[in-house]
């Protein structure tokens, strides 16, 4: 069997996580500021709640908690008949970072241009991964310029006990959110990243817990990006950088916290480098991204030719009967030139 590194298409992928690192704050602002909520009073309340359930001897996720203190919000009043497409609808007032959402064509098209210079046809796809909430990005300015979005999900009038021996549909109810669809931790991102992995993503007949060979996956790890803002963000970081992708780090600029935690987790090797999330093409992060994306592209260049090398056998030649057959010794020190090749 030939080796798939001869083939010449190629699909690259681009993996972010969202607030603080495409957006310099919370997705959840606009929310707040919509229903009037102190949004540092919100985030402070959310922190505490870990420790005062574990006092109880109940543990919850410190990552996901703020859904349900969200629906908690909801049922008591403060969020009153917010719904799904009012997410989406506040997700349009997410402020972006510097060069966003430009970067996803821009880095789209250099991958492009880049593989047409080796011969090769590589397509580059931007994801989302985030803990935050999936109607609001999918509402926001990034949505028509990535491959796919991964959040946390809200249900809206969800079915009541026995709801398959009812005969008569349920009277319908003001939409608002009341339970979660979808949770997603800092653990569970690394599903997501195997779905793209293997193409689950892309054709539901592949189980993400399905065996499926390396050379077999849509998007070998090796061909992977992934940028996200910190520490939370590890498990994904070791997935990529463990299969041969590049992670990378990102920090808002005028904060050294950030700046001095991001330089820890390349000096742990957690990550292969950090910079500003400014993704401007003038700017560091988005130069270093486009390096990457020419390591990623000279890497595939260099296995094809290997793999052609390797698998393609020398043709056969005529043979004179005054020049007897020449052995590997000789042959490799040139001692007789080869007939030219009719196919």
């Amino acid at each position: 069997m030939i080796s798939q590194d001869i083939r010449t298409h190629h699909t690259l992928a681009c993996i972010w996580d969202f607030d603080k690192t495409l957006t310099p704050g919370y997705m959840q602002s606009p929310l707040f500021q919509e229903y009037g909520i102190d949004e540092a009073a919100f985030w402070t309340e959310v922190n505490r709640l870990p420790e005062i359930y574990a006092q109880r001897g109940v543990h919850v996720s410190k990552d996901t908690v703020y859904l349900n203190h969200l629906l908690s919000y909801v049922k008591n009043g403060p969020l009153k008949g917010l719904s799904n497409k009012k997410l989406r609808e506040l997700g349009a007032k997410i402020q972006l970072c510097p060069g966003v959402p430009a970067v996803f064509g821009k880095l789209r098209d250099y991958a492009k241009k880049l593989g047409e210079e080796f011969c090769l046809d590589i397509d580059l796809e931007h994801y989302i991964v985030s803990t935050g909430l999936a109607e609001m990005i999918r509402g926001s300015a990034v949505a028509a310029h990535v491959d796919g979005i991964y959040g946390c999900e809200f249900i809206e009038q969800p079915l009541p006990p026995h709801y398959t021996e009812q005969d008569e549909l349920a009277l319908a109810l003001p939409s608002e959110i009341s339970q979660i669809g979808v949770m997603v931790d800092n653990t569970i991102k690394t599903r997501f990243i195997f779905e793209i992995n293997k193409g689950s993503n892309k054709n539901p007949e592949i189980d993400v817990n399905a065996v499926v060979r390396a050379q077999d996956r849509r998007v070998p790890f090796e061909n992977m990006v992934y940028v996200a803002d910190g520490p939370s963000d590890v498990p994904v970081f070791s997935v990529v950088r463990k299969g041969g992708g590049f992670a990378y780090a990102v920090y808002s600029e005028n904060d050294r916290a950030e700046r001095r935690q991001n330089d820890a987790l390349l000096e742990c090797k957690r990550v292969n480098g950090y910079g500003p999330n400014d993704y401007r093409e003038d700017r560091f992060s988005f130069d270093w991204l486009c390096m990457r994306i020419e390591d990623i592209i000279g890497r595939i260049d260099k296995a094809r030719a290997f793999a052609v090398e390797s698998s393609v056998a020398r043709p056969p030649r005529h043979l004179h009967a005054e020049t007897p057959p020449v052995g590997p010794a000789e042959e490799s020190a040139g001692a007789s030139p080869e007939q030219p090749s009719l196919f």
